[in-house]
């Protein structure tokens, strides 16, 4: 009942507009003309001296809440550009291609429409796979690269070895698409180490209810894979074509300078993906394991995660590697996320 009267998300979602548009950027949509839409946030003046940041966000609401705790340290330093996945936010095609391939050609159509012909990115899971295809297929227009946790290198045969926490794809979906307060409950299970806990049902209802504007997180401890009732077939479809036939083997390798970020005890594509991921992309990449982290390290270590990117993407001496000449694994176990 509280809920229809006061909801928590909007409110969320009106403070996070409200931040997007004070830090120089504004709301915008682009016809790619064969029934696809895509939403960005864009910048209002855009200057040539600046690289070009791409920040690509993770199964959720929209792309706003993933990265507002850190959209400060960028916008100073780069034209940023926030957009909503297809079936997210208010993004959508009517066409039935449901690959990050096909994810990954809309967002570099969408840029181009923008005028945007090269380009850093950070991934956030589903955004990881996203961008790790447009790095792979527009090698020229993609500079760095970061991947947090982001299981690219998983194959189809690691559900049934076991690998992860779910026995199948189906109740792996159900987690992912919470259509129930329990189910929201269970994600926060699997997406931190320290899940909140006490949320009345009603707020978690308001999440899952909620229209496509209202989308936000509860004290910051929800602002994970909070889904609504919108396109949940397509977003099923979504989850389905990344696990689908998947096998390392023919996985392309990208080249550019890569950063991958991974919590420690993260529960939705465990810690031996980051691993596989960096043995796959090789001496180009730098792995980093945050302790005391799961799956939302973005909100769960914000201040390492924002360290971490402003040191690769930023400062001129990234992760100074303790052996001359080598890459090696970084990683933090201080507490104060």
């Amino acid at each position: 009942m509280m809920s229809k009267f006061f909801s928590f998300t909007a409110s969320r979602d009106w403070f996070y507009r409200y931040s997007f548009a004070k830090a120089g950027l504004r709301a915008q949509s682009a016809n790619l003309v064969d029934g696809t839409i895509m939403h960005c946030w864009v910048p209002k003046i855009i200057k040539s001296s600046k690289p070009n940041l791409l920040l690509l966000h993770g199964f959720g609401a929209n792309a706003m809440w993933q990265y507002g705790q850190h959209l400060h340290i960028f916008t100073s330093r780069f034209n940023v550009y926030v957009p909503d996945l297809l079936f997210f936010g208010e993004s959508y095609t009517s066409r039935p291609e449901r690959t990050e391939s096909f994810q990954a050609q809309c967002v570099m159509r969408l840029m181009e429409a923008h005028g945007v012909r090269r380009m850093n990115l950070v991934g956030i899971s589903y955004g990881g796979f996203v961008g790790y295809s447009m790095a792979s297929q527009f090698q020229e227009n993609i500079e760095k690269v970061v991947l947090c946790c982001a299981g690219v290198c998983l194959e189809e045969k690691d559900m049934e070895n076991g690998l992860f926490a779910v026995p199948n794809l189906d109740e792996a979906a159900s987690i992912l698409l919470p259509q129930t307060a329990e189910k929201l409950r269970e994600l926060m299970r699997f997406s931190f180490v320290k899940p909140a806990t006490g949320i009345p049902s009603f707020f978690l209802r308001d999440f899952i209810d909620a229209s496509p504007s209202n989308h936000l997180a509860l004290l910051n401890l929800v602002e994970v894979f909070v889904m609504c009732k919108d396109y949940v077939k397509e977003k099923r479809e979504l989850i389905q074509a990344i696990l689908h036939g998947r096998n390392l083997s023919v996985l392309p390798k990208i080249t550019q300078p890569a950063l991958i970020i991974w919590g420690e005890k993260d529960q939705i594509f465990p810690l031996e993906l980051g691993h596989r991921l960096k043995r796959h992309v090789g001496e180009s990449s730098q792995l980093v394991i945050i302790k005391n982290a799961g799956h939302a390290v973005n909100l769960e270590k914000a201040k390492e995660f924002a360290k971490y990117l402003k040191s690769f993407l930023i400062d001129s001496a990234a992760f100074p590697s303790p052996y001359p000449g080598s890459l090696t694994d970084f990683i933090h176990d201080k507490n104060d996320g």
